[in-house]
């Protein structure tokens, strides 16, 4: 049918997540969504590793990767597993359905509505304010698995203890957070 879905894009090392509402799940709304959120990001690309849909396995979304002056590296993480991008879904719940809940959006109409939404409220209060912890290691000790996980940190701490901003996107993001 046709309704909204979301497309999610999460940084592994920050846990930097944007949200955009699309409609229909095309290759050219995906791709429209990306370039949006690449945008909004303080940081360059460096890799993607998607879903195992159509609507990113497809010529116009790896072209638009590969055929640039820093070309950004197009991965499958888990191919063929149904929790394929392990990183991206574990955020279904916490930046899509606590929003927006289980219910279809079937209006074209909407799909504006909840990008303003997630672009002025919920992305800037996951990413500047709500700490998340990170996994440091996982050892199994008999027959339990210990997990050990470093500080919580919101991905602007991440972002700006990292040192990998350039100063122009390290002021901006600083002014963004003001």
């Amino acid at each position: 049918g046709e309704y909204i879905n979301t497309l999610t894009m999460t940084d592994l090392y920050s846990s930097w997540t944007e949200n955009r509402a699309v409609w229909k799940k095309e290759s050219i709304t995906v791709m429209k969504a990306i370039e949006s959120i690449e945008q909004a990001l303080p940081f360059h690309v460096r890799g993607f590793a998607s879903d195992n849909g159509n609507e990113f396995l497809n010529h116009d979304l790896h072209s638009y990767f590969f055929d640039r002056k820093n070309r950004v590296e197009f991965v499958r993480r888990r191919p063929y597993k149904k929790n394929d991008n392990a990183h991206v879904e574990q955020k279904n719940w916490t930046h899509v359905r606590e929003l927006f809940g289980y219910d279809r959006f079937d209006a074209e109409s909407q799909v504006e509505w909840l990008n303003d939404i997630y672009k002025r409220l919920w992305n800037p209060l996951w990413n500047f304010f709500t700490p998340v912890m990170k996994l440091k290691s996982k050892t199994r000790v008999g027959g339990r698995i210990v997990k050990v996980y470093d500080a919580p940190k919101t991905p602007y701490q991440r972002l700006i203890d990292s040192n990998i901003l350039e100063e122009k996107q390290l002021n901006e993001l600083q002014q963004r957070f003001k």
